[in-house]
């Protein structure tokens, strides 16, 4: 390690690793047991660390944070380190720096670089030269098509007055072509088309259809003097613990109970994800006003899907009016279509941020402006009573954070144009070199809104919920680690199917032994109590306890440098209003083998079994580059695919995926126009990537 950091040549620099997302994602969730959770956007935020990784030797302390890899204490360690030592001349000399273990270094390796030379982008050449000679430039081509005939897409007799059933209207493939040219700390260019299966490939500008349903693309643009980033077309936003503005890598709760509980303010971000509903168009720009304060300013003007409806009554408030957002991206059917791009938004606002010269204090101010064309007008439920209307909302915030020795205080506060308030404020703190914790108190009013934030929640959205978060992480004796948490929280006001105030808590502890350097082997168990409305029609509601309890075990081991294992078993319990219980469980094994140096196979075969649709399982699955797979099983059968990976030449690489569920004791897969008849749902995918 002493000659490597001596002698930095070429050859003694580190490669870095492909990024292991299945591995990491798993790490830093709980088992996972909702489809609300955004994984095109984790997958593709740390695809873009992958691709632009981070320099640690010029990041800053809010850049490290936005890794999510990194305790506090390691984040310091590491600046004090580059203060006292100079710039680091490799990975490997992580080695030495204070609290950072093997672990750790094995987490982050894929995500950054220790790059020693100057930051000027004018040495390098010219622009466009730069974008010519990047390495990281890429062409991907992927379809996908699930084999079996379903319901929508089957062809139906027209009655006498020419109406036939809802239909598909598109073919079942599914289409993405995407392209990303990028350099860490310079520019980021990309162009990205997608179809979904059932939508159609039609070119009409009066219905603003340019051929894929799904259009996107940006140019980004960063440290240029002063201007630290300029960003045109689509692009993200995070500042602050993401009250108002928040996007990428936001895990939530999960197993990793300290580094993913605060935010960073990452600023302006490419985006280049396929949800086509978590994203600003438009225009962003960073300006330096000085060496510790930034300022921030942006527009966006884009449209989104929605319901939009007339007025029947002359006196109403509003006579064209939307009762929600569309968010599934989906435009299959003549109904899918009508709703498409319906409702017209426009966003504008800024940040103004400082930052210390030591780095240990940051605070901000937010703004952030939205107004519709047409006026949002929830359905007339008494717990719709405080949810947003109008077309207007105004949304201001200031957010913090402050280290002292092994201490991070954090927080937002916000209020909406409504009157409403939110705020989550936090600390971690490292009590000892093998103890770390952490406190987080929220509230969001139930007349707060906030439409582009994500700060830590239960519900899906940051309103009508008050809560604290404890997390605690243990390392007592080499490769063993302890991390749990626990979380109390209140809905003040009425939600869906709950028709009075509720709470709930929910827990987590986890167990994990590291045996080796690339093996990991850890137990998990997890419970969460919720209330509900009871069955049946009354005449006042009654709110009685769900209760779902998991288990997870999962092994993961290279017995050599060509072959990968992991074994993974779950199980959930799930109980309502002191009923009988009901379970569900999954047994998964996965094997990945290296065929010589072009070829690397990876298999999983599940057996899984569930009472019901309450109890069904989530399972990530290894796919294509680029894409993720997190099935629902439900019912009683099993799951197998196959992914190959092939490199066909030096510039092209080659996937192939087949994957296929197989029912017990049903005859038909799936309902409405997604049903299957028989007892199997067989999917295939292929994707190509041409590297310039």
């Amino acid at each position: 390690m002493l000659l490597a950091a001596a002698l930095p040549t070429k050859a003694q620099e580190y490669v870095r690793p492909p990024a292991d997302l299945d591995r990491l994602t798993q790490e830093l969730f709980a088992e996972i047991q909702s489809d609300q959770v955004p994984y095109e956007d984790l997958y593709e935020t740390l695809l873009q660390y992958y691709q632009t990784p981070l320099n640690l030797n010029t990041a800053t302390r809010e850049e490290l944070r936005g890794l999510l890899l990194l305790s506090e204490n390691q984040i310091t360690s590491l600046l004090d380190y580059r203060q006292q030592r100079g710039a680091l001349l490799t990975l490997y000399e992580l080695q030495v720096v204070p609290s950072f273990d093997v672990r750790t270094i094995y987490r982050v390796a894929p995500f950054v670089t220790a790059q020693t030379q100057g930051a000027n982008n004018a040495l390098r050449g010219p622009f466009w030269q730069r974008v010519l000679k990047e390495d990281n430039n890429a062409l991907f081509v992927r379809y996908e098509r699930v084999l079996q005939d379903r319901k929508g897409y089957a062809l139906a007799p027209l009655d006498s007055l020419g109406h036939g059933p809802t239909r598909y209207l598109g073919s079942p493939d599914k289409l993405l072509v995407r392209y990303r040219v990028s350099h860490t700390k310079d520019f980021s260019f990309g162009l990205t088309a997608e179809k979904d299966a059932g939508e159609q490939l039609v070119w009409n500008p009066n219905t603003r259809r340019y051929g894929a349903d799904f259009l996107s693309g940006h140019l980004v643009l960063q440290e240029r003097g002063r201007l630290k980033t300029l960003a045109v077309g689509d692009y993200q936003l995070q500042f602050g613990q993401g009250l108002l503005l928040s996007s990428g890598l936001q895990v939530g709760k999960g197993a990793e109970t300290i580094t993913t509980l605060r935010r960073s303010s990452v600023g302006v971000r490419p985006y280049s994800s396929v949800l086509e509903s978590t994203f600003f168009r438009g225009a962003a720009a960073t300006y330096s006003l000085a060496p510790t304060v930034r300022a921030t300013a942006f527009v966006s003007r884009k449209r989104v899907d929605a319901n939009v409806q007339f007025a029947a009554d002359s006196l109403a408030e509003f006579d064209e009016y939307s009762s929600g957002f569309l968010l599934t991206g989906f435009h299959r059917t003549p109904n899918e279509l009508a709703n498409r791009q319906a409702l017209r938004e426009t966003v504008a606002g800024g940040n103004l941020s400082y930052n210390s010269r030591s780095s240990n204090l940051a605070a901000g101010l937010t703004a952030v402006d939205t107004h519709f064309d047409k006026a949002i007008q929830r359905r007339p439920e008494l717990y719709n009573q405080y949810e947003f209307r109008g077309q207007h909302n105004l949304a201001l915030s200031g957010h913090y954070s402050y280290v002292r020795g092994n201490v991070l205080l954090f927080g937002e506060t916000a209020r909406s144009s409504s009157g409403g308030f939110g705020t989550v404020n936090g600390v971690l703190a490292s009590v000892a070199p093998t103890i770390d914790v952490s406190a987080l108190m929220r509230h969001y009013g139930r007349n707060f809104h906030t439409l582009y934030g994500n700060a830590l929640s239960e519900n899906t959205r940051n309103i009508n919920e008050s809560g604290l978060y404890l997390g605690i992480k243990l390392r007592p004796i080499a490769r063993w680690e302890v991390s749990a948490y626990y979380d109390q929280f209140w809905f003040p006001w009425l939600k869906y199917q709950v028709g009075a105030p509720s709470r709930g808590h929910d827990w987590l502890v986890r167990l994990t032994y590291a045996p080796t350097k690339t093996s990991l082997l850890y137990a998990q168990v997890r419970t969460r109590e919720k209330e509900y409305d009871a069955d049946g029609n009354r005449p006042l509601p009654l709110l009685v306890p769900t209760v779902r309890r998991s288990l997870l075990l999962y092994y993961d081991a290279n017995p050599t440098t060509t072959l990968g294992l992991r074994t993974r078993v779950q199980g959930t319990r799930y109980r309502e209003n002191q009923g009988a219980w009901r379970s569900g469980y999954v047994l998964a094994q996965d094997v990945s083998v290296g065929v010589g140096r072009r070829l690397r196979l990876t298999a999983r075969y599940a057996l899984f079994d569930t009472d019901d649709y309450d109890t069904r399982q989530y399972v990530f699955e290894q796919d294509v580059l680029y894409a993720f797979s997190v099935p629902a099983l439900s019912g009683q059968g099993t799951r197998i695919y196959g992914l190959a990976e092939i490199s066909c030449t030096r510039n092209l690489t080659l996937w192939l995926r087949l994957a296929e569920t197989s029912y017990r004791h049903q005859s038909t897969v799936g309902s409405g126009l997604e049903q299957i008849e028989g007892s199997r749902r067989t999917e295939f995918k292929v994707q190509a990537r041409y590297r310039f």
